[in-house]
């Protein structure tokens, strides 16, 4: 039987790089909310003992995907502790609303979705904090989406403190390039020295990416669409892109802004939420 997941988008409602690692990585201070709006996944458990993508990406093989990762690493994890029969496997589709490199977290989503649906439906036990472990090494944005309130996050993403931003309405915007999150983080221009600060001092700041400046210089599109936001209300990077957003307090205000649009922009408008739509399914059954 099919069962049918969400797989939220993310938004940075601010994002600081406070230091480069010896590992190479950088520390950053983010504020992660969920929006009501993202990718579905369709999975159905079977007992074929593997895992069949049923929805490939074209150039990236099954064994690379973050969806066939996840579900391998948690294979792996439940058969450690003796909780999966051996041929317990699953078929999943995933319908693709959110675009690749566009700072939306899709992959990270979609990863996480994967996670926790089948320890759900394949009743393997793992707890939040085991599903954690096995997702921060997919990638520093899952653990969030795995836990599924809007967080605080800290190091490269994964120390994560529950926040409660206000749920604003928002324009999210993409102007039809993708951007490789390296390009961003190996740019000798990057702020890598922004303090380091509390949550509640954050919070009376006004909010900015530090991966925005190197950004817009090095796509125009990106600073056009930046620039274009900017006339009707505050507007931002997020992640290191390159998806804008543009923050509202009605979705009437966000949709008049979207209607008026210029034609390169693909844009759709969505309700930030502290708890994520993962999160309530998870709950809710």
């Amino acid at each position: 039987m099919i069962s049918t997941w969400p797989s939220p988008a993310k938004l940075n409602l601010f994002l600081y790089v406070t230091g480069r690692r010896p590992d190479g990585y950088h520390n950053l201070q983010t504020l992660f909310q969920f929006l009501d709006y993202g990718d579905t996944l369709h999975i159905t458990p079977d007992r074929s003992g593997r895992i069949q993508l049923l929805t490939p990406v074209e150039g990236v093989p099954d064994e690379q995907n973050l969806i066939v990762r996840a579900a391998l690493a948690l294979v792996d994890a439940a058969r450690a502790r003796h909780s999966l029969p051996a041929d317990a496997g699953a078929a999943i589709a995933v319908e693709k609303r959110l675009p690749m490199g566009g700072g939306l977290g899709g992959g990270s989503s979609n990863a996480a979705t994967v996670l926790v649906a089948l320890n759900h439906l394949w009743q393997t036990g793992l707890n939040s904090d085991e599903l954690t472990a096995i997702g921060v090494r997919l990638g520093a944005d899952v653990p969030v989406f795995i836990k599924g309130h809007a967080a605080f996050a800290e190091g490269v993403g994964e120390l994560l403190q529950p926040a409660e931003p206000a749920e604003k309405w928002y324009l999210v915007a993409h102007p039809g390039v993708s951007i490789p999150t390296p390009l961003v983080f190996n740019d000798p221009a990057l702020t890598r020295d922004s303090p380091i600060r509390s949550l509640p001092v954050l919070l009376q700041l006004p909010f900015h990416n530090d991966c925005e400046p190197v950004v817009r210089k090095r796509f125009r599109k990106v600073d056009e669409l930046v620039s274009w936001l900017l006339e009707y209300a505050p507007s931002r990077l997020t992640g290191t892109g390159a998806c804008v957003f543009a923050e509202f307090d009605t979705e009437s205000a966000a949709r008049q802004v979207l209607e008026v649009a210029p034609s390169w922009v693909r844009g759709f408008v969505a309700r930030g939420v502290n708890v994520s739509p993962l999160q309530r399914k998870l709950v809710g059954g």
